[in-house]
Parts: structure tokens; sequence; C-alpha cells
């Protein structure tokens, strides 16, 4: 008999679409909650039409769905709002992350529901929070990496960039993540069931504290490098003579040292006053960086890395998809699963935390409205009110 999971037998209802909830709620799924995912009727999470890339599938919903159940529920109708009382009633944790005002209209606001579930849990994921000026405002994951100030310190010089993927809805569903866990340790101490709050901003603000600090009473701010370090030289990738590009990075002077000796072979920079330090080396990286292109050149790619493995400089390959896909670390550490889909069989990554003391759900992404028949019959009603309710389009 498999070993119970720390979240077995805890029931999560989620109002969710996009990244921040979905990613938050599948974390759950992972340690064994069952997750109830609410979806619009016939439509569904948003996200499910971000793409087809997946068989047909959309590479975000897969990503932050598998281990879930989807029931359809019109939350404006007057028996859609009934079915989802009867369901709460039931629920450990309530997660959302609407549009601003609209749990709220729909009565799920911890005034509302905290005086009849005392025991309740309600996650609310936002943009900015529930008040202030910003409260109102639409948000996506773009927008808030450029309001946190994400894009001024991401690029090259001359062009701002993005992250590659949603790294305010990433932070902001792993803070509502840790955040839920915490209110259940709180539950078992007290009893009560509590309210836990995420901004993206303010996740996203935390996640920025290094540049935030490091332009504390108006320094400058570190500059945009593309993919080098701002503060550390040499720290980013490099090129080889046979045009491969290596990534490494040094961390300390005892590493400097190795790899003037044995990377380099020019021992007599440690002894130049100009790079003595990681200060003095990122501030004349201009003149550092043609003598060890000047070495580089002369190397292939993986004399370069083994030159840096020799010295215990820590290095990398600058992989795409295809090679992340077919990584020999993740295929030595069976960390790829196979999960089932309306597409068939899908190979997904194991959760990064493993656990000695039980085995992560890896279960099925759903279908749209897959289980709603299911959990109303759980809930008491019969076929003839489940057809009912889907002429009415309740469901």
């Amino acid at each position: 008999m498999p070993a119970a999971r720390p979240l077995d037998g805890l029931l999560v209802v989620t109002l969710e679409h996009a990244i921040a909830a979905p990613f938050a709620t599948r974390q759950l799924a992972d340690l064994g909650a069952r997750v109830i995912k609410v979806e619009r009727p016939e439509v569904g999470d948003f996200a499910r039409a971000y793409d087809t890339r997946v068989r047909g599938l959309a590479s975000h919903f897969v990503w932050c769905n598998r281990s879930k159940e989807s029931l359809t529920l019109d939350v404006k109708h007057p028996a859609a709002r009934e079915i989802l009382s009867h369901l709460l009633a039931k629920t450990d944790v309530l997660v959302q992350n609407l549009a601003p005002g609209a749990a709220d209209r729909l009565g799920l606001s911890e005034e509302k529901l905290r005086p009849t579930h005392p025991r309740l849990i309600l996650c609310d994921i936002s943009g900015y929070g529930a008040d202030g000026p910003y409260r109102d405002r639409k948000a996506y994951d773009l927008l808030i990496q450029s309001e946190a100030g994400f894009l001024s310190v991401t690029g090259t010089p001359e062009h701002p960039s993005k992250s590659g993927l949603s790294i305010a809805d990433i932070a902001a569903g792993m803070y509502a993540y840790s955040g839920i866990l915490a209110a259940l340790l709180s539950r078992t101490a007290s009893g009560q069931g509590s309210r836990v709050e995420v901004s993206m901003l303010e996740a996203l603000g935390e996640w920025m504290s290094f540049p935030l600090y490091y332009t504390f009473e108006g320094q400058p701010p570190p500059p945009r490098t593309g993919a080098a370090h701002a503060t550390i030289f040499p720290y980013g990738p490099f090129t080889a003579g046979d045009g491969r590009t290596v990534m490494f990075g040094l961390q300390n002077e005892r590493e400097w040292k190795n790899f003037c000796e044995i990377v380099l072979r020019r021992p007599e920079l440690l002894s130049d006053p100009h790079y003595d330090s990681n200060t003095k080396r990122s501030a004349n990286q201009a003149a550092l960086a043609p003598i060890l292109g000047g070495v580089f050149s002369a190397l292939t790619g993986e004399e370069l890395v083994a030159r840096l493995d020799e010295a215990g400089i820590a290095n990398a390959h600058v992989n795409d998809m295809t090679q992340l896909w077919a990584h020999p670390q993740l295929a030595a550490r069976q960390r790829w699963q196979t999960i089932s889909s309306p597409a068939g069989p899908l190979p997904a990554l194991l959760p990064p935390a493993t656990s000695a003391a039980f085995s992560s759900r890896m279960d099925p992404v759903p279908a749209l409205g897959e289980h709603t028949r299911g959990i109303l019959s759980e809930l008491g009603y019969s076929s003839t009110e489940i057809e009912r309710l889907r002429r009415e389009r309740a469901v």
C-alpha cells in the first residue's frame, strides 16, 4: 500500500485561471490534496486556449493542472452558487485569483464566509492586493514585471527584456503555496482557519530585493548585462575558439587564483592591482575581457570546460529546450514520469522536492468538466437534477 501523502484527505476548491493560482494548487495536489478546479462551462480556464503545443493541449495548462478534478459551474447562476455553497461546507482551502472584486461579488470574501466556515482557509491572489490605489487594476505577468522593476535590470544595455517565463505568476504561486501550508499548520494548533493574501507585485518585489538594496539611498542600479552577471566578473557566457558558448562564474579569490593559473595560464595577473578583487575586476572588465577572449579563442569548448573542471570553477552548458528534454542528469535520476491527459500519455517532471517518506501524486490533466457529474453525485444530486442543471447551463 502506498505511503500516505502529507495532504491526503484535504479538500481544496479553487476558482482559478492562468498561472499563479493553478501553479499553487498543483503543488498542493502533488502532496495529496484533492483539488477541485471550478471552471466556466464550455470555456474553462482561459489558459486552456493559450496554445495547442502539447498534442492539442495548451502548454501552460498541462504544466499547472495535473492531478486536479474539473467541475464546470456558471457561478453567476443561482443553482451553481448553491452547488458551490454545498461544496464549501466540505472544503478545507478555498483559493481564488479572479478579477479584482469578483470574489466579493460572489460572496466568497472572508467577511461572508468566516461566520459559517470557521476552519476554512481562504487564499486570495491578486495583482496588487486588497487595498491601495492599484487595488482594482488588472494584472498580467508582464505588467507586474514592469511595475516591480524587473525589466529595468534584465536584458542588454540597449534593450530591457522580460523573463522568458511567467516569473511574477510563479513567485505569487509559490508564496500562496507556502502561505497555505503555514495556515494549515496554524489551524492544527488553533482549530481556526485564516486568510492568506498574496499580491503578485509584493511577491516579485521580494525577489527584487538584491537590486533594491544595491541601489540603496540613490546609488546607481545594476546594469543590464544580458546573460552576464551584473556585479561579478568573470561570470557569464564566454565563447571558445570553435564557437561553442560556455557559461561559468567565479565566486571568490581562491577561484580567481585557480582561474589565472590553470585556465588562463597567466599567473602574473594575480599581482595586477587592477584585478585583485571582484570589485576591481568588475570595474575593469573592459580591459580584462579581451585577455580572456585571447586565451579562449585558442581553445575548443571541450578544452575550456576541461580546464575549468581542473580548476574547480563551476560551469554549465547553454542548453535549449531540446537539450533539456534529453538532459542526462534528469534521465539518470529518473525525474521524468508519465501522466495521463485528454491527449493521451504525456511526460512530466517529478516535483523538485523529493521526500523519502512518500511519493508525489502524478495524476491526469483533466478535461473540461470531466468530473462534474461525479462531484455533483457526491453532493447528493440525482441524475435527473444533474441533467436539469446541464440544460439550464448552470454546470
